[in-house]
């Protein structure tokens, strides 16, 4: 393609941008959507739900951080699988991995447009959420919603951003990442110190009709949560000493998201309570803070619009980060010759890789049209088949190439992988039996993407081999006539 040229992007990002991208991603609108709905499932609980979760992803975490310091390629999982397994199977973690990415990103999207909206509404800009129509479209009389004008405006714009400059985004990420943590902060700060903490109640742990079983589906449904740090191995070669600073950016990220979740969910079960906390469902976290937090503040009217603020702020850090990591994986699967050549190449003037993003961004604007919860499980069953593949390309590579170079090592191996492929795998079949029963829909397209994408190899298989004979014939003309 004209103006693109096959080699490795401009390393420009430090340990500190490596890390807000993850932490970007995690630190989601999971945090704040989620948590009132785990307190239904669990309770009290909620707590060790997220707990968990920590401690089942640590697990993966740990096997990331040991191939991204052994095979130090942007890319992510795919790179990993593409290094250690054969042809087809790495195609189709990359395939995967592509798609959870693309969908994450409609999903933060249409994430972030109620909460735009509604924090236009608290500075009177908007009328009520329920009372905004649609946007007439110039030329053509058609009205697109608000929400999804603004889902589609978002993608656009963090797409364009991640086209032009590969540091630009790394910065927008980083202060949109600090913005978040820090409303977090002070959630936890005035929750600590409310009368309401004071006489905090954590029991029953478990509700009384499932007991400790309710953690299980509450931690299904909270996983997304803790999906992010990977997204730091796929812009491995845009990261200065990746083979050191991945690593240490996996860990700084994942255990940073832990405490401010535990800190978060803490004081919400502690001022609200469990059942108050179960009640308020999706607006959980924003209740609790309207309950507790003073009015009157600064720019900020009440605690209500302190968490909508910080959620806005969530879903375009966990945007943006998706857009770099569904981007990385395609350019890594063209440069690979698994997708068109053109998809591997870095743009001569903004040394980014162009047409992977802007390929990635078609996927990725479209499915701002499917229902939020069936994108939601469809990414994470996707996240949770890639976890338990790269856990064992770990003990893969370990067994074939025990010499190769690791500056990052797993402790403890190799029981550390073999937890996390039998944890994973446990919480992907809780999922799929929890979308036979509740979302088809999203297992069907699941299962669609997948043969879509066997489809895909053989065609640009056959392709490969017709511009292969092409080429061989036309060599041998041009020796003919030379002889």
């Amino acid at each position: 393609m004209s103006g693109q040229q096959t080699r490795s992007p401009d390393a420009e990002l430090g340990l500190l941008d490596a890390s807000m991208i993850g932490m970007g991603a995690m630190i989601g609108a999971g945090i704040f959507v989620l948590t009132g709905l785990a307190a239904d499932i669990a309770g009290p609980a909620a707590l060790a739900v997220f707990v968990l979760n920590g401690v089942v992803t640590a697990f993966t975490a740990l096997s990331y951080a040991e191939l991204a310091s052994a095979i130090p390629k942007s890319g992510g999982g795919y790179a990993f699988v593409r290094e250690i397994f054969g042809d087809f199977s790495s195609f189709l973690m990359g395939w995967m991995l592509w798609f959870a990415y693309m969908i994450a990103g409609g999903l933060y999207a249409l994430g972030f447009a109620p909460n735009f909206i509604e924090l236009l509404h608290v500075y009177d800009l908007v009328p009520p959420p329920e009372s905004v129509g649609a946007v007439a479209l110039p030329a053509v009389d058609v009205g697109v919603p608000l929400g999804l004008a603004f889902a589609f405006g978002a993608v656009v714009l963090f797409v364009s951003l991640n086209a032009v400059s590969t540091a630009a985004s790394g910065s927008v990420e980083t202060i949109f990442t600090a913005t978040k943590v820090t409303i977090l902060l002070v959630f936890v700060a005035f929750g600590i110190a409310s009368p309401m903490f004071s006489s905090a109640e954590f029991q029953p742990l478990f509700p009384q009709e499932t007991g400790a079983y309710a953690v299980l589906p509450a931690m299904g449904l909270t996983f997304i949560a803790f999906e992010g740090y990977d997204l730091i191995t796929t812009v491995t070669e845009e990261v200065k000493n990746p083979r050191e600073n991945i690593p240490k950016a996996i860990f700084v990220s994942l255990a940073a998201t832990i405490v401010v979740y535990i800190a978060v969910v803490t004081v919400a079960i502690g001022t609200l309570g469990a059942e108050g906390l179960a009640e308020a469902g999706e607006a959980g976290i924003a209740e609790a803070a309207t309950a507790f937090m003073p009015t009157g503040l600064p720019i900020i009217k009440n605690g209500g619009a302190i968490i909508v603020f910080g959620a806005v702020f969530s879903t375009l850090t966990a945007l943006n980060a998706v857009v770099i990591a569904s981007s990385r994986v395609a350019f890594a699967m063209g440069r690979e010759g698994q997708l068109l050549a053109r998809v591997g190449r870095i743009h001569h003037r903004y040394g980014t890789p162009f047409a992977a993003i802007l390929l990635s961004a078609v996927v990725m604007a479209g499915s701002v049209v499917l229902p939020t919860q069936s994108a939601g499980n469809m990414s994470s069953l996707f996240f949770l088949l890639s976890f338990v593949i790269v856990n064992g390309a770990v003990i893969k590579l370990r067994r074939e190439r025990p010499n190769m170079n690791r500056p990052y090592e797993i402790p403890y191996y190799p029981l550390p992988p073999l937890l996390g492929i039998g944890l994973n795998l446990v919480l992907t079949l809780v999922l799929v039996a929890f979308l036979v029963q509740t979302d088809p829909m999203a297992l069907g397209l699941s299962l669609g993407w997948l043969g879509l994408g066997a489809v895909a190899y053989y065609a640009l298989d056959r392709y490969r081999l017709a511009r292969g004979a092409e080429a061989g014939s036309t060599q041998g003309t041009v020796t003919a006539e030379e002889d």
